[in-house]
């Protein structure tokens, strides 16, 4: 070994881990640029599979087990219907939503609740304020802080525990991952899926969550998208299509995508999660590997054109191509999707 090598050789017990020695896992997903400068990236993992459930692209690691977040909301809704719950429309919708906290959101959570003989006491999620960009300023004018109703994942809280009322099941510990609901519905998350979750954490709002791998979400959307009419998936399918407005909220990405593409079931979540599927079996999941929510509808835009939605047709969907980058208040750059994204390499 010469001088050089010993200089600058690290030592043994030094070295990088395997994840940091080799290749990134993760992409990069989209680039933050500022002026003509590339100030920032995000990296990330997506999968889009066809209408045959063959991926048509894959970026980054797409078959290990990630926490869905609230994109796993429209499957617990499904494993609910098949628990017992009875709800259709803009309630079932809100089920499956992370919503904004308007006026329309909280009496929906109450009729949910007053359908089952309950109150809001009976909610377990976390105090939170609204997140709607309207709502939560109103909220604090009035005068109000955090509460249950208010927090974004108050329907699923709310139909969760309607399905405890109508399975006969006890509601002081519906988040209780033995609970015969958090059971069912972790059956529900597999079945869908066609794969086993290998991980069980606790969500934001308090509710247990399972872990799925970014494929198995893209094919457990695409089977509720695809499903037959009667069916409890169907059910979910039809309440989100018709009220996307219950699912997200006003200016929402996740409303407008349902709204400019028919038939489509889309649902975000935190740490930088969003899955989709359209009626034709075709679907996409993705995941932002820092978490950040900024490039999320980036990518899930770039992603639709790999599964033959029309972006640039649709001024709703070519708003969301990128993100603003603000400088004293005003649009100086943008978000944009990479170039593993606008010019992927050929699939082996």
């Amino acid at each position: 070994m010469t001088t050089a090598d010993t200089d600058t050789a690290a030592p043994e017990d030094s070295a990088a881990p395997p994840s940091q020695a080799a290749e990134p896992a993760y992409p990069v997903l989209a680039e933050v640029w500022r002026g003509d400068f590339l100030e920032s990236v995000h990296h990330g993992s997506v999968v889009c599979l066809d209408a045959d459930g063959k991926a048509v692209l894959t970026a980054g690691p797409v078959d290990v087990p990630t926490y869905p977040r609230s994109s796993n909301k429209p499957l617990q809704s499904v494993g609910m219907l098949r628990a017992g719950l009875d709800l259709d429309g803009e309630l079932l919708a809100l089920a499956c939503a992370s919503h904004s906290g308007e006026a329309f959101h909280l009496d929906g959570v109450r009729r949910i609740l007053a359908g089952a003989g309950l109150t809001e006491d009976a909610l377990q999620c976390t105090a939170a304020l609204p997140i709607g960009a309207e709502s939560q300023p109103a909220h604090l004018a009035a005068g109000l802080g955090p509460s249950r109703i208010t927090m974004n994942c108050s329907g699923k809280h709310a139909a969760m525990l309607a399905t405890c009322v109508a399975a006969g099941w006890p509601v002081e510990n519906y988040l209780d991952p033995e609970h015969p609901l958090q059971l069912a519905l972790r059956a529900t998350l597999e079945d869908l899926a066609g794969e086993k979750s290998t991980s069980v954490g606790v969500d934001g709002c308090g509710a247990p969550l399972f872990a799925l791998t970014l494929t198995g979400l893209a094919r457990a959307f695409a089977k509720i998208a695809t499903a037959p009419a009667g069916s409890h998936e169907a059910r979910v399918a039809a309440a989100m299509n018709a009220h996307p407005e219950y699912v997200g909220g006003t200016g929402r990405d996740v409303t407008t995508l349902m709204q400019a593409i028919p038939g489509a079931v889309a649902k975000d979540g935190a740490e930088g999660v969003y899955a989709l599927a359209l009626p034709d079996g075709s679907a996409i999941a993705l995941k932002i590997a820092d978490g950040s929510q900024r490039p999320r509808p980036v990518v899930m835009t770039a992603a639709l054109r790999h599964i033959g939605v029309p972006v640039a047709t649709d001024p709703r969907l070519s708003a969301l191509t990128t993100a603003p980058v603000l400088g004293h208040g005003q649009p100086v750059g943008a978000v944009r999707p990479s170039a593993a994204l606008t010019h992927p390499a050929p699939a082996p």
